[in-house]
C-alpha cells in the first residue's frame, strides 16, 4: 500500500511537471509571437536598408512610377535585361548603373549604399 502511494505521488509529480513544462512553452511561444508582431516596423526598415541591388533598383523604379519597358527604352536595353537586373539574375554594367541612378534622380553612391554587404 505504501509502495502504491509513493508510485502514485511520483506519477502525480511527473504529470504536474509535464503540465508545467507545457505551460512554460506556451508562455514562451506567446512572448515570441508578441515580440514578432511588434517588430513589424523594425523588420520593414531593415528590409529597406538591407537589400540586394535588384531590390534597390526595383524599389526606385516603383518609387518613380516607371515601368520596366520605360526604363529599358530610356537605357536602350531590352525589358528582359531590366527584369534580370531586378531579379538578381544579372547585374547592370557600370554605365547602365550610372544611367539608372540618373534616371531615378539619385546618385550612384546613394543607390549602392542601400545594398547589403
Amino acid at each position: 500500500m505504501l509502495k502504491a502511494n509513493i508510485i502514485g505521488i511520483f506519477v502525480l509529480l511527473f504529470v504536474l511537471f509535464i503540465y508545467g513544462c507545457l505551460i512554460y512553452l506556451l508562455i514562451l511561444i506567446i512572448k515570441s509571437l508578441r515580440k514578432y508582431l511588434r517588430s513589424g516596423e523594425i523588420r520593414k526598415e531593415q528590409r529597406l536598408v538591407c537589400q540586394s541591388l535588384g531590390e534597390a533598383l526595383k524599389d526606385h523604379r516603383i518609387r518613380c512610377k516607371m515601368t520596366q519597358e520605360f526604363v529599358a527604352e530610356h537605357l536602350g536595353v531590352s525589358r528582359q535585361a531590366v527584369s534580370k537586373w531586378e531579379s538578381g539574375a544579372s547585374d547592370p554594367s557600370t554605365s547602365n548603373l550610372l544611367a539608372l541612378a540618373k534616371l531615378y534622380g539619385i546618385s550612384a553612391e546613394e543607390l549602392l549604399r542601400s545594398i547589403k554587404q
